[in-house]
């Protein structure tokens, strides 16, 4: 099957016929994955591609559904140590002439409940699309393999630390329960 749209960035509106699906296939070239992966605190961005259709729907709206894949490589959040991972994600995306009408006057605004729409200009970004949906499919809190978070113990001096067994709720009656019984063996050494 072959893609109308290949290798660009966007598409111009003007550039869709408006009776017929239109297949697409956007690789970013090494220096807009560079640029993404500098903008998503990435170490390194590879294999990226959203490929799908957009579809029209209405006389005015279009529909892009696209399958977005990217290995990236971030960060450890303990070690530091670089951590790949591969993403495939489905994406969803509903440009529509007229977005719905929020009220901005008022304390709280509540949210659409559909999160695919986005407002049609006189382009579609697949680039834009590309690094919103990377962005939301990333690892939040990127392990090595075997790292893991080790206690963090800090006291002023002369002071002992707080552990982290000291903050569980049963903690003080366990450290009650010790002295009483260290107590109670210096009570029966004295008396014999």
């Amino acid at each position: 099957m072959t893609h109308e749209f290949e290798t660009q960035a966007s598409i111009p509106l003007k550039s869709l016929k408006a009776s017929q699906a239109h297949r697409f296939s956007y690789v970013p070239d090494r220096d807009t994955c560079a640029e993404i992966a500098a903008d998503l605190d990435l170490t390194d961005l590879r294999k990226a591609r959203l490929e799908g259709t957009l579809s029209p729907v209405g006389s005015n709206d279009w529909l892009l559904e696209a399958r977005l894949g990217a290995s990236v490589q971030q960060a450890c959040v303990v070690t530091l140590a670089p951590v790949t991972t591969r993403i495939e994600e489905p994406v969803t995306r509903r440009f529509v002439h007229e977005m719905p009408d929020i009220p901005l006057d008022e304390e709280e605004v509540e949210m659409p409940e559909d999160d695919t729409l986005e407002p049609l200009g006189q382009e579609i970004s697949l680039l834009t699309v590309l690094r919103e949906s990377l962005s939301l499919a990333l690892p939040p809190y990127p392990r090595a393999e075997g790292a893991e978070l080790g206690e963090a113990v800090f006291a002023e001096d002369g002071t002992a630390p707080m552990r982290d067994e000291d903050t569980k709720p049963f903690a003080g009656l366990a450290a009650l329960k010790g002295k009483l019984a260290g107590s109670s063996d210096e009570g029966e050494g004295n008396g014999g």
